[in-house]
């Protein structure tokens, strides 16, 4: 005797498994231009590497004999994967069965997906389309009662966020915990004008009256404006933001190319077919002399780091920072740099959370850092100070001194202020080059000269050729080979050997985070 008749059984329920919500409701999700829970899967990760776990898991119906006439399947699905060879926790969302609410679903299989990220020590990549919460009015009438709140599984969240990179795809309308889910991770992604993200979505909030709403023409405008990528890729909710799902999928793929597999373990070198000692002529005249100028900082990067391997992070907010990971002589490393083009360079509240978070998830999976500098100082003004600019940025400043990885500066141009002395940890050693156009302070001096040389000012015959000559003599004592002299900077060195001696700091502190192994 086979078990036969038992097997049979097992691949009619796993079919019905991958009719998801039924025909209607796939076609329903397709017709919106998404691509559907089990569609997504395949193309997130390599190709065949999907091993489904718990397929079958959802909800029975039967007939009056007890046999089983259909099944409505739970509407999260997970699984062992590959990406880039690699094993991971690959989860999705159905938003086919009653939008993803998690009530219509099984609690633990969300509660093991997350366990068997930081137990198996996988790195966990969330496809969230939907609630994913608590489910509806309606829910609590079939219940009898309603209750104080609770996620099941949240702890084991928390310890992802500790233990292994987690990513978000946010692929649809999220609204609750599914907003949550994407918020508590490493690295998260909005598909534009495909999704959205809010603590609760449109009708909810037209219900609690005028004060809450926007004046939307429609539910898909209400949407947009609610909690579109536009608002949260510029607030700093999510990171990045994408034109399509196939994008999403990619730049989740290449983000877990520089992390590695969970805490503790470190990042894999790739190769690189880009010479160490490549010198490019146009960081020599990058810098305009005049300080009001500004110069392309991305264009420095592509210059001195390995060709192609510049991955920017969170591009639509904290502007004046570019934060990226990159590779310098197949290294992976984190870069923070200062981006002239916006506010000067000067660091707002939102760049000094933006470079706050990024330091600490280099720190968490032992990256070194890298640090771009042209920092005019904390942003100021009435704006500032509302915004609490002094506390952002402090907290900036106390991640990166907190940070135990190697980091090396470069001072490209200006180092103000608190912000400027951000930089790096300077009661440690200052891995640090300065091109010839560094210029530093505790403040800008062309900015106090009228104030600090008042009286010489008044009484001079000519006040305007005073005030040139005072100018003339400071530009002398603000000279970088002035602070050269005195070892208050260790190297000033020519622009183009910037990639060069990066390639070797990089050697170098690759080589002291694996004899920490």
């Amino acid at each position: 005797m086979t078990w036969a008749k038992e097997l049979e059984e097992l691949k009619r329920r796993e079919a019905l498994a991958e009719e998801m919500g039924g025909p209607d409701k796939v076609a329903r999700q397709h017709s919106r231009g998404k691509m559907d829970a089990r569609a997504r899967l395949a193309a997130l990760v390599d190709e065949g590497s999907f091993r489904e776990i718990g397929k079958i898991a959802g909800r029975g119906h039967y007939d009056e004999n007890g046999d089983l006439e259909s099944v409505t399947p739970a509407p999260f699905l997970f699984g062992k994967a590959l990406i880039n060879g690699r094993p991971v926790v690959a989860t999705a969302d159905d938003f086919t069965i009653r939008g993803g609410a998690a009530d219509a679903g099984i609690a633990r299989k969300m509660v093991q997906a997350e366990q068997m990220a930081h137990e198996l020590r996988l790195p966990i990549i969330r496809m969230i389309d939907g609630t994913g919460g608590g489910g509806s009015v309606k829910t609590l009438e079939q219940i009898g009662a309603t209750y104080i709140p609770a996620v099941p599984g949240w702890g084991d969240v928390v310890t992802n966020l500790d233990t292994v990179p987690v990513v978000a795809l946010a692929l649809g309308p999220t609204a609750g915990l599914g907003a949550a889910r994407t918020v508590a991770s490493h690295y998260s992604i909005m598909v534009k004008g495909l999704s959205q993200i809010f603590a609760a979505g449109p009708a909810v909030v037209e219900a609690m009256g005028e004060a809450y709403k926007d004046g939307s023409a429609s539910h898909e405008d209400a949407k947009e404006a609610l909690g579109g990528s536009a608002i949260h890729t510029r607030n700093g909710v999510v990171d990045d933001e994408v034109g399509s799902e196939a994008e999403a999928f990619a730049r989740a793929r290449h983000f877990l190319s520089f992390m590695p597999e969970h805490v503790g373990q470190l990042a894999r070198r790739a190769e690189c077919s880009d010479p160490t000692d490549r010198r490019e002529e146009a960081l020599l005249s990058l810098v305009p002399h005049d300080p009001k100028q500004v110069y392309s900082m991305r264009r420095a990067l592509e210059m001195i780091l390995d060709k192609g391997t510049v991955f920017e992070i969170g591009r639509g907010w904290g502007r004046a920072a570019i934060t990226a990971l990159a590779r310098l002589d197949g290294w992976p490393v984190a870069v923070v740099a200062s981006d002239p083009s916006y506010l000067g360079g000067s660091w707002e509240a939102k760049t000094s959370e933006k470079v706050e978070r990024f330091v600490k998830l280099a720190d968490q999976f032992r990256l070194p850092i890298v640090h771009l500098v042209d920092n005019p100082g904390f942003m100021i003004g009435r704006e500032a100070e509302m915004a609490g600019t002094i506390r952002y940025g402090v907290q900036a400043m106390n991640a990166i001194y907190k940070a135990s990885v190697p980091l090396a500066s470069v001072v490209m141009r200006r180092a103000y202020g608190i912000a400027g002395s951000a930089m790096s940890n300077a009661e440690r050693y200052q891995y640090r080059f300065c091109w010839p156009s560094g210029d530093w302070g505790s403040l800008p001096i062309a900015g106090g000269l009228e104030v600090a040389y008042k009286a010489e000012l008044e009484a001079a015959e000519d006040p305007e050729a005073e005030l040139e000559a005072i100018r003339e003599r400071l530009a002398k004592v603000t000279s970088p080979f002035r602070s050269a002299e005195r070892f208050n900077v260790e190297d000033i060195i020519d622009p183009r050997d910037t990639r060069p001696l990066l390639c070797e700091f990089a050697g170098l502190a690759w080589r002291r985070l694996e004899s920490e192994r």
